[in-house]
């Protein structure tokens, strides 16, 4: 396809900044874009597969501390997110089961839940509010140290680094770049990338046997970055 098409059907102000990070380069930059929905499609598929384990994971550990309906349980009068300290959690909650009207079920209740919400159960709040007991879902986490503290908190802000990266994905920004800056690199999809097989090592899963056939983002990323 002819730049001039390309550009525009994608826009001018969208196809400038891989038009500057390739120099001009009008081929250039019409493949780094298509690299960069490549890397897109690829990163939210193993990110959605995390998703998965660790939403189950935390539903299975709960549904042992807290019972079989402990979501919904937990916004009712006395519940455990049934105070100011919780409110993301509890809106969340009553949102999802409001969507959900007469086909509610737990699972589809625990399905209708985000990713942030998830991750919020590390928030200290809400981590007080369930036992202090969530890290458990964890049975190959390392121990923590004086120098590394492998905490609710560490934990947190580690998921903080995915969910940065599956909502730029979602709304469709590109994760080709530096930052906000016109230059190719891939470094913050790696890193969340490392962040992920992490868990899922803390998790007891095997990776590569879970993500057979959908896993090229390495071999995604060296094409770019040698760009």
């Amino acid at each position: 396809m002819q730049f001039s098409k390309f550009e525009s059907i994608v826009s001018p102000s969208r196809i400038n900044r891989y038009l500057q990070a390739s120099n001009g380069d009008t081929k250039k930059a019409m493949t780094l874009y298509r690299y960069n929905l490549h890397l897109s499609q690829e990163m939210f598929t193993i990110i959605g597969c995390f998703e998965v384990s660790l939403r189950n994971a935390i539903d299975n550990h709960f549904f042992k501390t807290l019972g079989s309906n402990w979501l919904k349980n937990s916004v009712q009068n006395n519940g455990i997110f049934n105070n100011k300290h919780c409110y993301f959690t509890t809106y969340s909650i009553n949102e999802a089961i409001k969507n959900l009207k007469h086909n509610y079920t737990h699972n589809k209740l625990v399905a209708e839940l985000g990713f942030g919400f998830w991750r919020y159960l590390f928030a200290q709040q809400q981590f007080n509010a369930t036992g202090k007991n969530l890290l458990n879902i964890f049975p190959s986490k390392p121990t923590s140290s004086a120098s590394n503290q492998y905490n609710n908190k560490y934990v947190f802000n580690q998921l903080a680094k995915i969910n940065i990266a599956r909502n730029r994905i979602a709304h469709h920004e590109p994760i080709c770049f530096q930052s906000l800056f016109p230059t190719i690199s891939t470094s913050e999809i790696r890193e969340a990338y490392s962040i992920i097989m992490m868990f899922f090592q803390w998790l007891n899963i095997d990776s590569a046997s879970y993500l057979y056939g959908l896993d090229h983002i390495k071999n995604i990323c060296n094409k770019i970055d040698s760009k």
